[in-house]
Protein backbone atom coordinates (compact mmCIF):
# COMPACT_ATOMS: atom_id res chain seq x y z
CA UNK A 1 0.00 0.00 0.00
CA UNK A 2 3.21 2.24 0.60
CA UNK A 3 4.32 1.70 -3.09
CA UNK A 4 0.65 2.98 -4.50
CA UNK A 5 1.05 6.06 -2.45
CA UNK A 6 4.20 6.82 -3.35
CA UNK A 7 3.40 5.73 -7.49
CA UNK A 8 1.39 9.14 -7.46
CA UNK A 9 2.15 12.38 -8.24
CA UNK A 10 3.51 14.11 -5.20
CA UNK A 11 1.61 17.37 -6.64
CA UNK A 12 -1.59 15.60 -7.61
CA UNK A 13 -3.73 15.28 -4.31
CA UNK A 14 -6.81 13.55 -3.77
CA UNK A 15 -10.30 15.32 -5.42
CA UNK A 16 -12.02 15.81 -1.60
CA UNK A 17 -9.08 17.35 -1.13
CA UNK A 18 -8.88 19.76 -4.59
CA UNK A 19 -12.19 20.97 -2.73
CA UNK A 20 -11.14 21.78 0.36
CA UNK A 21 -8.37 24.33 -1.47
CA UNK A 22 -10.79 25.40 -3.70
CA UNK A 23 -13.09 26.69 -0.80
CA UNK A 24 -10.51 27.86 1.47
CA UNK A 25 -9.10 30.06 -1.75
CA UNK A 26 -12.30 31.02 -2.00
CA UNK A 27 -13.24 31.85 1.81
CA UNK A 28 -9.42 33.42 1.42
CA UNK A 29 -10.55 36.08 -1.24
CA UNK A 30 -13.74 36.75 1.02
CA UNK A 31 -12.16 37.83 3.81
CA UNK A 32 -9.07 39.75 1.78
CA UNK A 33 -12.37 41.85 0.20
CA UNK A 34 -13.70 41.86 3.38
CA UNK A 35 -10.47 43.22 5.21
CA UNK A 36 -9.91 45.73 2.30
CA UNK A 37 -13.86 47.17 3.15
CA UNK A 38 -12.80 47.04 7.23
CA UNK A 39 -9.84 48.87 6.27
CA UNK A 40 -11.13 51.53 3.80
CA UNK A 41 -14.07 51.91 6.59
CA UNK A 42 -11.26 52.96 9.27
CA UNK A 43 -9.55 55.18 7.28
CA UNK A 44 -12.75 56.72 6.86
CA UNK A 45 -13.51 57.28 10.12
CA UNK A 46 -10.60 58.01 10.70
CA UNK A 47 -10.04 60.62 8.39
CA UNK A 48 -14.07 61.92 9.85
CA UNK A 49 -12.84 61.66 12.94
CA UNK A 50 -9.67 64.13 12.16
CA UNK A 51 -12.28 66.43 10.77
CA UNK A 52 -13.92 66.55 13.97
CA UNK A 53 -11.60 67.51 16.10
CA UNK A 54 -10.12 70.33 13.57
CA UNK A 55 -13.44 71.64 13.65
CA UNK A 56 -14.34 71.56 17.79
CA UNK A 57 -10.37 72.92 18.15
CA UNK A 58 -11.47 75.70 15.45
CA UNK A 59 -15.18 76.21 17.25
CA UNK A 60 -13.48 76.34 20.76
CA UNK A 61 -10.63 78.96 19.56
CA UNK A 62 -13.62 81.12 18.36
CA UNK A 63 -15.07 80.65 21.43
CA UNK A 64 -12.16 81.50 23.42
CA UNK A 65 -12.10 84.74 21.28
CA UNK A 66 -15.40 85.91 21.68
CA UNK A 67 -15.26 85.45 25.57
CA UNK A 68 -11.77 87.40 25.06
CA UNK A 69 -14.05 90.48 23.11
CA UNK A 70 -16.71 90.30 26.32
CA UNK A 71 -13.98 90.85 28.51
CA UNK A 72 -12.15 93.35 26.90
CA UNK A 73 -15.22 95.39 26.03
CA UNK A 74 -15.40 95.70 29.84
CA UNK A 75 -11.96 97.66 30.01
CA UNK A 76 -12.25 99.83 26.90
CA UNK A 77 -14.13 103.00 28.82
CA UNK A 78 -11.17 102.77 30.97
CA UNK A 79 -9.01 103.35 28.37
CA UNK A 80 -11.22 105.88 26.89
CA UNK A 81 -11.47 107.71 30.04
CA UNK A 82 -7.34 107.88 30.50
CA UNK A 83 -7.42 109.07 27.30
CA UNK A 84 -9.26 111.97 27.57
CA UNK A 85 -8.20 112.80 30.54
CA UNK A 86 -4.82 112.46 29.05
CA UNK A 87 -6.09 115.21 26.29
CA UNK A 88 -7.05 117.49 29.03
CA UNK A 89 -4.05 117.50 30.75
CA UNK A 90 -3.45 120.34 33.48
CA UNK A 91 -0.55 122.47 32.30
CA UNK A 92 0.15 123.10 36.40
CA UNK A 93 4.09 121.79 36.78
CA UNK A 94 2.90 120.50 40.28
CA UNK A 95 1.03 117.93 38.05
CA UNK A 96 3.77 116.62 36.32
CA UNK A 97 3.47 113.56 38.94
CA UNK A 98 0.16 112.83 38.43
CA UNK A 99 -0.08 112.99 34.74
CA UNK A 100 3.23 110.62 34.83
CA UNK A 101 1.54 108.00 36.59
CA UNK A 102 -1.79 108.46 34.39
CA UNK A 103 0.34 107.49 31.14
CA UNK A 104 2.12 104.55 32.90
CA UNK A 105 -1.43 103.25 33.82
CA UNK A 106 -3.06 103.77 30.61
CA UNK A 107 0.77 102.14 29.02
CA UNK A 108 0.46 99.34 31.43
CA UNK A 109 -3.78 98.52 30.05
CA UNK A 110 -2.79 98.90 26.95
CA UNK A 111 0.55 96.52 26.95
CA UNK A 112 -1.76 94.24 28.84
CA UNK A 113 -4.25 94.56 26.44
CA UNK A 114 -1.69 94.28 23.34
CA UNK A 115 -0.71 91.12 25.30
CA UNK A 116 -4.07 89.57 23.91
CA UNK A 117 -4.17 90.42 20.70
CA UNK A 118 -6.35 92.96 21.05
CA UNK A 119 -5.01 96.42 18.97
CA UNK A 120 -6.26 99.50 18.65
CA UNK A 121 -7.99 100.95 15.33
CA UNK A 122 -5.42 102.35 13.20
CA UNK A 123 -7.13 105.77 11.63
CA UNK A 124 -6.98 109.37 10.81
CA UNK A 125 -8.67 112.59 9.62
CA UNK A 126 -8.14 111.91 5.92
CA UNK A 127 -8.66 108.27 5.95
CA UNK A 128 -11.36 107.02 4.02
CA UNK A 129 -14.53 106.07 6.06
CA UNK A 130 -15.14 102.10 6.26
CA UNK A 131 -18.45 101.18 7.67
CA UNK A 132 -16.63 97.61 8.25
CA UNK A 133 -14.39 98.88 10.78
CA UNK A 134 -16.18 102.58 11.78
CA UNK A 135 -19.51 104.15 12.74
CA UNK A 136 -20.15 107.09 11.25
CA UNK A 137 -21.48 109.87 14.47
CA UNK A 138 -22.05 112.81 12.07
CA UNK A 139 -22.09 113.57 8.06
CA UNK A 140 -20.84 117.21 7.48
CA UNK A 141 -19.70 119.55 5.42
CA UNK A 142 -16.09 120.17 5.40
CA UNK A 143 -14.34 122.26 3.07
CA UNK A 144 -10.57 120.17 4.33
CA UNK A 145 -11.38 116.97 3.60
CA UNK A 146 -13.49 115.45 0.43
CA UNK A 147 -16.89 113.02 0.56
CA UNK A 148 -15.99 109.98 2.63
CA UNK A 149 -12.98 111.13 4.44
CA UNK A 150 -12.48 110.99 7.90
CA UNK A 151 -12.36 114.50 9.95
CA UNK A 152 -12.41 113.17 13.29
CA UNK A 153 -12.05 109.71 15.27
CA UNK A 154 -13.96 110.47 18.19
CA UNK A 155 -13.60 107.24 19.91
CA UNK A 156 -10.82 104.77 19.41
CA UNK A 157 -12.07 101.38 17.47
CA UNK A 158 -10.36 98.25 18.72
CA UNK A 159 -10.00 94.76 17.08
CA UNK A 160 -8.56 90.76 18.28
CA UNK A 161 -6.49 89.64 15.44
CA UNK A 162 -8.87 90.82 12.73
CA UNK A 163 -12.05 91.02 14.19
CA UNK A 164 -13.87 93.97 15.37
CA UNK A 165 -14.91 94.12 18.80
CA UNK A 166 -15.44 97.75 18.77
CA UNK A 167 -16.20 99.68 15.65
CA UNK A 168 -14.70 103.31 15.74
CA UNK A 169 -16.59 106.39 15.85
CA UNK A 170 -15.47 108.82 13.49
CA UNK A 171 -17.08 112.59 12.10
CA UNK A 172 -17.22 111.53 8.44
CA UNK A 173 -16.87 114.70 5.80
CA UNK A 174 -19.54 115.22 2.96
Amino acid sequence: MTEEIEDKDENQLPVEGEIEVGTLKAEMAALQKQNEEYLDSLQRERASFANYKRRIDLDNASYAERLLAEHVKFFLPVVDDLERSLQHRPEDPDCAGWIAGVELILQKLLKSLEAKDVRPLDLKPGDNFDPNTQEAVTHEENDTYTDGQIIEVVQTGYKIKDRVIRPALVRVAK
